[in-house]
């Protein structure tokens, strides 16, 4: 996702005189040649990601369209202030590209995890925000989110499924077990894992890689009394927004996803996958508690 991301953006910086990208060290060597092509619109702060943040405000105020980039923990969490203030209160927008997402550098300690990252945007107005669950995903959500006029959050992962899926965002079903079905939504690239934990249950699976707006007509449409969203970061992230998209219907709604508890681990990506129940055979016993639960008899 990283190199599609390199690549997309090298071209958008050639075609687009309005777009410009803001660096803090992150990718600097990636986009060398870029820099060199259009040394006034490609900006490395150095490891300044507050500064990051607050320089592309400054260029969105010009009227230029700014990308920012670097880690998710150092773009969203330790920048959060610049992008509650520089951004959003004064009334710019700015595409902000992740790499790292909740655990892919896990080996390099709490200060890469960035579970959080998808919440804290939550509590920003009107943002959109884009979970590609492959590569081929990337450009297409990279070029949508520059050519419109707020902000926007990509949040690019080393984990991805076997194959892309397009579209707006829309949730798409994959696996149609009939009206009324449990419905479990797949958030970005923990689709393989969802589709292969209900291989064997009668569940609707959908798909979308763009939580925010999240598509509440296709929820209304698709979903029966259960409801189960799987997202690859911190777990219940989505839930207001699935509770409030229901709430004139009774439904019962399981979330799942990085956990609160902090592991104080190392380890590698696919080691926290498991760890916090999102690998195929986590998310079936979860599913399938849930499910068993709902057929148990009252008082049981």
């Amino acid at each position: 996702m990283r190199d599609r991301f390199v690549d997309t953006t090298t071209a958008l910086l050639a075609d687009d005189p309005r777009t410009a990208l803001v660096l803090a060290d992150i990718s600097a060597a990636a986009f060398a040649p870029a820099a060199r092509r259009h040394p006034d619109r490609v900006l490395n702060v150095g490891i300044r990601e507050q500064l990051m943040v607050g320089v592309a405000g400054g260029l969105a105020l010009t009227g230029l369209r700014p990308i920012a980039h670097s880690y998710a923990p150092f773009l969203v969490e330790r920048a959060y202030e610049q992008l509650k203030l520089d951004l959003d209160h004064q009334g710019v927008g700015a595409v902000l590209v992740s790499v790292g997402a909740s655990y892919d550098r896990a080996a390099a300690g709490r200060t890469h995890l960035s579970p959080a990252d998808v919440s804290l945007i939550d509590t920003l107005h009107g943002w959109t925000v884009h979970v590609p669950g492959h590569p081929d995903e990337v450009p297409a959500l990279l070029w949508d989110a520059v050519a419109a006029d707020g902000s926007a959050y990509l949040r690019l992962s080393s984990q991805h499924n076997d194959r892309p899926y397009g579209g707006d965002g829309a949730l798409r079903v994959l696996r149609d077990a009939g009206p009324g079905a449990p419905l479990l939504v797949a958030v970005g690239p923990v689709l393989d894992a969802s589709l292969a934990a209900a291989a064997d249950l009668g569940v609707t699976v959908a798909y979308t890689h763009r939580p925010r707006p999240f598509d509440t007509a296709g929820l209304r449409a698709l979903a029966g009394t259960e409801v189960i969203l799987v997202e690859p970061y911190l777990a219940g992230t989505s839930a207001r927004v699935v509770s409030a998209a229901l709430a004139d219907r009774p439904h019962r709604l399981l979330t799942l996803g990085v956990g609160r508890e902090e592991l104080r681990r190392y380890g590698s990506a696919e080691d926290h996958t498991r760890w916090h129940g999102l690998d195929a055979a986590g998310l079936r016993r979860s599913v399938g508690g849930f499910l068993e639960s709902a057929l148990a008899p009252a008082g049981r």
